[in-house]
C-alpha cells in the first residue's frame, strides 16, 4: 500500500534525492515546507504536492489531514543540521515515522531523549547511512570479515570537496549550526569506517581550521589517517586541471577502495530498506555522531608518525607537489 510523506527542507541540496526515492518506491509526497520558495524541483516528482513557506500552516495542514482520517505516515527531514532534533520531535509527536538526513543530531546527549519519544509514540526515527548500502562497501566488509590476519589494517582517507565563498555565508559555515566540516562532509565517511573496522579506540586531531581538518583514528581493526577539506587549493593538480572539485580516496595498504561511482540509487535503496522495517536508526547513528562531537572538542596535538601527509602543509603549498 502506498505511504504518504511530508518533507521539511524542500529547497535544500539533498531534498531532490528524497523526492526521487519517495516516487521510486511508489509512494506520495503530499506536502512540503521550506522558508525559501525556490522549490520548482517538486514539479518533476510531485506537482500536486502542497507547499508551505510558513511552518504554522504546514503544521495545521498535517493536523487537518489527521482529522480527516488521512494521517501522514512519514516525515522527511532535510533541514539544516541544528534543526534536525526539533523537526524529528515534531514528526514523532504528530504520529509520523521520521526519515532524517545525517546527522540525526549534532550532540549525542539528544539521542536518548529521542529514543524515549520513539517509545512513547511507537514511531521510529530512521537515517540515511547510504554508504553502508554501496555494493563496493559491502564487498569490502565481507572481505575484511574473512581476513585471517590479526594485524590492524592501515587505512588512509582523503576527502576533498571544494566549496565557494557562499559556504561561509550559509548555516554550513557556522560550526554551532552545522557541526563543522568534520560533520558536514565527514560523518558518512566516519560511519563507514566504524561500520567496516569497529569501534573507536583512540582519536587524535592534528589540524583544525575552518576549511580543513586532519587526524588519526585507531579502530578495533584499523589505524586510519584522515584528511578532510573544502579548500580547492588542496585538490590534486590533475583534478583541478579537469575542472573537477571533488577528490575521494580510501586506501587500505596498497589497495584503493573505489567509491567515486555507485551513488545514484543509494537513497532509493535506503528507502526500500526503511519501508521494509530494516532502516538505520538512532543506535546505528550514535558512533559517528560521537566521533564528530569528540573531534570538535579535541585539542590539537603535535604531528607524529600517525598523521596524514597533508596534515602539516602550508596553505599556499600544493599538497600533492612533493617538491614543495
Amino acid at each position: 500500500m502506498s505511504k504518504s510523506f511530508v518533507l521539511i527542507g524542500a529547497a535544500g541540496y539533498i531534498a531532490p534525492k528524497h523526492m526521487e526515492a519517495i516516487k521510486a518506491t511508489g509512494n506520495t509526497l503530499v506536502a512540503a515546507y521550506d522558508k525559501s520558495d525556490s522549490v520548482g524541483i517538486i514539479d518533476h516528482y510531485f506537482p500536486r504536492s502542497k507547499f508551505f513557506t510558513e511552518f504554522e500552516r504546514f503544521d495545521r495542514y498535517i493536523e487537518r489531514l489527521k482529522a480527516d482520517g488521512k494521517p501522514v505516515d512519514y516525515l522527511v527531514v532535510c533541514s539544516p543540521n541544528y534543526l534536525h532534533d526539533s523537526h524529528i520531535r515534531f514528526g514523532l509527536k504528530h504520529d509520523m515515522h521520521v526519515i532524517c538526513e545525517k546527522p540525526i543530531v549534532l550532540n549525542t546527549r539528544n539521542l536518548s531523549s529521542l529514543e524515549k519519544i520513539e517509545e512513547e509514540t511507537s514511531k521510529k526515527v530512521n537515517t540515511i547511512l547510504q554508504l553502508r548500502l554501496h555494493e563496493n562497501a559491502i564487498a569490502l566488509k565481507n572481505k575484511i570479515s574473512k581476513s585471517s590476519s590479526n594485524e590492524k589494517h592501515e587505512v588512509e582517507l582523503t576527502y576533498i570537496s571544494a566549496r565557494g565563498d557562499w559556504y561561509y555565508a550559509s548555516w554550513k559555515g557556522e560550526e554551532e549550526k552545522s557541526g563543522g566540516i568534520a560533520t558536514n562532509i565527514g560523518i558518512h565517511l566516519f560511519d563507514l569506517l566504524i561500520w567496516l573496522f569497529g569501534d573507536v579506540v583512540e582519536s587524535k586531531v592534528y589540524l583544525k581550521e575552518h576549511d580543513k581538518y586532519s587526524g588519526y583514528l585507531e579502530l578495533e581493526n584499523a589505524k586510519v589517517k584522515w584528511f578532510l577539506s573544502i579548500n580547492e587549493k588542496t585538490l590534486p593538480a590533475e583534478i583541478q586541471e579537469k575542472g573537477q572539485r571533488t577528490y575521494r580516496s580510501l586506501n587500505l595498504g596498497e589497495e584503493q577502495f573505489d567509491f567515486t561511482k555507485g551513488f545514484t540509487d543509494l537513497h532509493i535503496k535506503s528507502y526500500q530498506q526503511i519501508l521494509k522495517g530494516n532502516g538505520f536508526g538512532i543506535k546505528d547513528s550514535f558512533p559517528s555522531i560521537s566521533i564528530c562531537e569528540n573531534i570538535r572538542s579535541e585539542e590539537k596535538v603535535a604531528i607524529d608518525g600517525n598523521a596524514h601527509e597533508l596534515a602539516n602543509l602550508p596553505l599556499d603549498a600544493h599538497p600533492f607537489d612533493k617538491g614543495s
